[in-house]
């Protein structure tokens, strides 16, 4: 078949958990012999190319950096995607008015509605009114919902039937990290930064209030802790109130590397962590948790229902500063319980998030889209899993 994945930057990944899930699906159903088109901004280069990547077809838009730009690519995107044969997958929902031309083109879609996008902090109460009425148009617009978390499943049957709805999670290949503690030599990235295994803990997040990255700054930095806390992401504290905070605020413990986009260096930083500290509030699954799941990472998170269905019993979790910094004093130099948090990580991602597993349902899901005329399928033979689940649908 064919595939159009619309809704991401683009591949190779370099920005988020969208573009990291569009080059795994697409190399995946590649991989099956299907033919595949992912959509990519171009923040330079006006105009439209094509080239090819790993056997992917990439089609190049211009979108100059900003919302305004991303807006104007999406568009752009629909419209040259509706030239085209092929399942159309859209991820995110920020932008699904667009979806009408789909609509008056009788063209079926297929939309991961990605998270509560529009309870983010950042967003003014405009934007916010813009993304809450995106939500509504993707759900009412699209063939088909994916929710990746059972509570967006949940929330997502305000707009429409159960029976439009699949939740399908994001996967991540298996990374045991107890094994690499003891490797020699050092990967590059901990020698680059002056690291030494299991003495810093780990933070992966865009510097954004409702990651809850000054709170897990602050209580990190409430009293020495013998160890380094390592806080990837991209602070500009010249452009950003938020960034000078939480940098002001920072101990003489906490590095702030910058974001890093190379995935062997990001894997090795998870292998030798101590802990991670998952901060998000807002949202479903978030990839960056899975994949420390993935590398048997002892879990310490905020406490919502995103992450408490996805990390498991066997994490820790906390509501604010005042929480973390006592849970930081009971588990940093607890190592048994460290070991049962990084087993209850490695059972935790067998069970719900091997990337083999969640690249079949959308294989399927998408099969049964990719010709507008095909018989229409009953839930259980478009992937994913049937609703309502036992999970509070979040306010």
């Amino acid at each position: 078949m064919d595939v159009l994945i619309l809704g991401s930057r683009g591949i190779p990944a370099r920005h988020g958990g969208f573009e990291t899930f569009a080059e795994s699906l697409a190399l995946y159903l590649t991989a099956q012999g299907h033919r595949v088109t992912v959509y990519c901004q171009s923040e330079t280069v006006r105009g439209r190319f094509i080239d090819e990547w790993n056997g992917i077809r990439r089609v190049h838009l211009y979108g100059p950096p900003g919302a305004g730009g991303t807006v104007r690519f999406d568009l752009a995107a629909v419209i040259d995607s509706l030239k085209r044969p092929g399942a159309v997958l859209i991820l995110g929902y920020n932008t699904a008015v667009f979806s009408v031309l789909y609509r008056l083109a009788g063209r079926p879609t297929v939309m991961n509605m990605d998270g509560l996008e529009w309870k983010r902090e950042k967003w003014s109460p405009l934007e916010r009114l813009w993304l809450r009425f995106n939500e509504y148009a993707g759900a009412k617009l699209s063939n088909h919902l994916i929710a990746d978390h059972p509570a967006i499943g949940l929330h997502l049957q305000r707009h429409v039937a159960a029976e439009k709805i699949s939740v399908i999670t994001y996967g991540a290949n298996e990374l045991t990290g107890p094994v690499f503690v003891e490797a020699s030599p050092l990967p590059g990235i901990l020698v680059r930064l002056g690291l030494v295994p299991q003495e810093y803990a780990l933070v992966i997040a865009r510097p954004e209030p409702e990651n809850s990255i000054l709170e897990m700054v602050e209580a990190f930095s409430s009293r020495p802790r013998g160890m380094k806390l390592v806080v990837l992401g991209e602070f500009c504290p010249a452009e950003s109130a938020y960034h000078r905070l939480v940098m002001e605020r920072a101990g003489p413990e906490v590095m702030f590397p910058g974001a890093i986009y190379d995935k062997p260096s990001v894997e090795a930083l998870r292998q030798h962590a101590r802990v991670y500290l998952h901060g998000h509030r807002v949202g479903g699954t978030n990839p960056s948790l899975v994949e420390a799941l993935a590398a048997e990472g002892a879990v310490i998170a905020h406490d919502n229902v995103f992450t408490r269905w996805v990390a498991g019993p066997g994490a820790a979790f906390f509501r604010g500063k005042d929480d973390l910094m006592v849970l930081l004093d009971e588990i940093l130099q607890d190592d048994v319980r460290l070991s049962e948090m990084r087993a209850s990580s490695h059972e935790r991602h067998l069970a719900e998030f091997m990337p083999g597993n969640i690249h079949t349902a959308y294989e399927r899901l998408l099969m049964r889209f990719a010709n507008a005329g095909s018989r229409q399928r009953t839930p259980s033979e478009a992937g994913g899993k049937h609703l309502p689940l036992p999970v509070k649908a979040p306010q």
